[in-house]
């Protein structure tokens, strides 16, 4: 396959060449699972998706113009699955398991579009919000974030020349293959790529999926992003995320029912999938609360998923906990993929070797780091920690509470209520760079 030479077609692209989602595949493959799942059992859910840069100090509004962000939102408006893609999504198999997809749902998903949504701007931020039926809202939130990235991207380079442009993504490159090199060092390493939300650009993201291809061989599992699986012929990661929980907690009528939430999309999720895709994202409302209050048939799934908490620390809790109810850690998988970085990597496969299998989800870490690359400073390719949260379910307002209290999202009134119900035990306050 010829490569893309991505300098000269940043410095040459308009936006009829290069619209930022050319695919409605062009999205994680969670969101389609529980895409499906939200179709099958929660039809009559609405679910509003907002936006928010927890990177404050960056405005948004200020570094994109409005015109272009509409004219992005509005392109990916227009996109339907293509005969090819349902072909693949029909056909193809999914973690060990063929026609993962119902008949019904891909039938359904042929006259997909994305619904309307809604922009304004305040104290130099984009107020963008997603409002509508759950199973339509869920699959603004990828694409939100990949064009929002994207533009900041492209107007931080519009200023570089052809040859700057060179070289920022000679050094880029340069970079990144420093890093696989180091992790092909590691014996028995399994690495995914995990970075379409905040990616610098789908043509960036597309090289460095094709370079860890070559770089680690085998020890790269496959990607989240489910366009670049088709087209490279990877597998296609990823299972289920923050958002089930935080639906069923504010649809949840009483304090039990609240309390019971992440255990209720749990067994919702196993009646669903069962098999390879039983992993457990434990920290919506704190890791610790999870696994005080979880059943013990959860010790009986594949693995978890520590997201917001230190990988030593967080992944040191669920080992012990599997030792608890009688499980041997060895057996089990833990997957980490919080803002990781090399070294990151590193040192959590150095601790966890011969004591839990592992995997790690890489995200904007490489598929966004051009920190140090541009021939002049400048900070306006440094990645932001920005996201596209559940606010609302059927008018009530949702929360996620997270090991680190810097990632915690909703009204602050709610908030404390779900504090008060979960506790604060084993929260810790992080930079949240990423």
């Amino acid at each position: 396959m010829a490569k893309t030479d991505i300098a000269r077609r940043v410095y040459n692209h308009t936006w009829k060449l290069d619209p930022i989602v050319r695919s409605l595949l062009d999205t994680d493959f969670y969101k389609l699972l529980m895409l499906q799942m939200i179709w099958g059992m929660y039809p009559k859910v609405d679910a509003t998706f907002t936006l928010i840069n927890r990177t404050s100090s960056v405005r948004l509004a200020d570094e994109i113009d409005e015109g272009e962000l509409r004219e992005q939102l509005d392109h990916a408006r227009t996109l339907r699955f293509t005969k090819k893609e349902m072909i693949w999504l029909g056909g193809n198999t999914f973690y060990g398991r063929k026609q993962i997809f119902e008949p019904e749902f891909l039938a359904w998903l042929e006259d997909f579009r994305l619904p309307d949504y809604e922009l304004t701007k305040r104290d130099g931020q984009y107020e963008l919000s997603f409002p509508g039926p759950w199973m339509y809202t869920t699959l603004w939130e990828i694409p939100a974030l990949a064009i929002i990235n994207e533009l900041r991207s492209r107007a931080a380079l519009r200023s570089f020349g052809p040859f700057a442009l060179d070289v920022l993504y000679a050094r880029a490159k340069a970079k990144m293959w420093d890093k696989t090199e180091r992790l092909k060092a590691l014996p028995g390493i399994r690495i995914s790529d995990f970075g379409t939300r905040r990616r610098h650009s789908f043509l960036w993201q597309r090289w460095c999926v094709e370079a860890l291809k070559e770089g680690i061989g085998d020890a790269f599992t496959g990607t989240s992003n489910v366009l670049l699986a088709m087209d490279n012929d990877l597998e296609a990661l990823g299972t289920n995320a923050h958002e089930l929980p935080m639906v069923f907690a504010a649809l949840a009528n009483s304090e039990e029912e609240l309390r019971q939430a992440p255990y209720k999309v749990l067994q919702d999720w196993q009646r669903y999938y069962g098999g390879n895709l039983l992993i457990v994202l434990p920290d919506t409302f704190g890791t610790a609360a999870f696994l005080r209050d979880a059943p013990d048939w959860i010790a009986d799934w594949t693995g978890f998923r520590p997201d917001s908490a230190p990988p030593i620390e967080g992944g040191e809790k669920i080992l012990s906990w599997w030792r608890e109810k009688g499980k041997d850690p060895k057996q089990k998988l833990l997957i980490f993929s919080d803002g990781l970085e090399v070294e990151t990597i590193e040192e959590a496969y150095r601790h966890f070797r011969g004591k839990v299998r592992m995997s790690f989800g890489w995200g904007t870490n490489l598929t966004n780091d051009f920190e140090g690359c541009a021939p002049t400073e400048t900070k306006s390719l440094d990645a932001i920690s920005l996201v596209c949260k559940v606010s609302e379910a059927n008018g009530r307002p949702a929360v996620k509470l997270s090991d680190n209290p810097a990632k915690a999202t909703g009204d602050e009134k709610e908030i404390k209520r779900y504090l008060r119900i979960f506790g604060e035990k084993g929260r810790v306050e992080q930079l949240v760079k990423v």
